[in-house]
């Protein structure tokens, strides 16, 4: 079975058109359909059906979209353990929304450049979904924070930005004191089911401050909009973002010692693109402080 055939019969059911998918692939609608029709002979099954302008998987074509995408990266893996993806490959990234409006872009900037036939696939998530998909093998590596228990040694680690916790205020109450802002003004919280939330939560317990609270959100690039028109303070992971740039927003340092936030690269030693996984934390270390790798 030609596994090109089963890409293009995943794509046919991603675009829910054969001439849709002929344009992504470069063929003509007549190929493409040639390509299914050879599946459905060897298959001894039909897998696709018109549904009104569209094509929809028929009971068979479910089952095969959920083997298909297995098969081909049984394939993938085979090609990349026994070096036959020297020039190009595949890999798929989980990561943060932190480190996507931040430092990511400029690390896959540099990764491509340095592995032009490389395709990259992105799946945005938490650190807890994100670990148990590398673990899984579900992704090649991830951009997350640290784990809050020990890593085992099947993961390597690359350590990329430790961030710690500031407080963030209208620019125009830069010399206030911190507690006394966060006393008086409203609370924009950083979401306590994440880790930059929950060291946010302990601060303001050690500090014995009961705040006002007025919004609670997952997004730190929110959140700095909203303390920008004056909504309130929040305090957050200090991260190094360019689209904080132009945002009349202070970051005040805190009075009290807190923990920084670490995120990194996270992957599995034994992954079949271990090279290109070292290719991605070679990249992420080039645009970012460079931090010895564990793995």
């Amino acid at each position: 079975m030609e596994t090109a055939y089963l890409q293009s019969f995943l794509l046919v059911v991603e675009c829910g058109s054969m001439s849709e998918a002929a344009r992504r692939l470069d063929l003509t609608p007549a190929a493409v359909a040639q390509q299914i029709r050879t599946l459905e002979r060897e298959l001894k099954a039909p897998l696709l059906a018109r549904a009104g302008r569209t094509v929809q998987p028929t009971e068979a074509g479910h089952q095969l979209v959920q083997r298909a995408r297995g098969v081909l990266r049984e394939v993938s893996d085979i090609k990349a353990l026994l070096g036959s993806e020297a020039a190009g490959g595949e890999l798929q990234i989980g990561t943060i929304n932190t480190a996507l409006h931040s430092v990511l872009p400029d690390i896959l900037a540099h990764f491509v450049k340095a592995h032009p036939g490389v395709k990259v696939f992105l799946q945005s998530g938490a650190t807890a979904t994100l670990h148990k998909a590398v673990q899984q093998g579900e992704l090649d590596a991830a951009v997350c924070l640290y784990p809050n228990f020990a890593l085992s040694k099947t993961f390597g680690w690359s350590l990329l930005r430790e961030e710690p916790l500031v407080l963030l205020a209208p620019s125009r109450l830069a010399r206030r004191d911190p507690h006394e802002l966060l006393r008086t003004s409203p609370l924009i919280r950083y979401d306590r089911n994440l880790g930059g939330g929950k060291q946010a939560d302990r601060y303001l317990r050690t500090a014995g401050i009961v705040p006002q609270e007025r919004f609670e959100l997952s997004s730190l690039l929110a959140i700095a909009m909203m303390v920008n028109r004056g909504l309130g303070v929040s305090i957050v992971p200090d991260i190094a973002s360019p689209l904080l740039d132009g945002l009349l927003v202070a970051k005040i340092a805190l009075p009290l010692g807190s923990e920084a936030r670490r995120f990194g690269i996270l992957w599995l030693r034994s992954s079949p693109r271990l090279r290109l996984i070292q290719g991605l934390v070679a990249s992420a270390n080039a645009v970012t402080s460079p931090v010895p790798a564990r793995s």
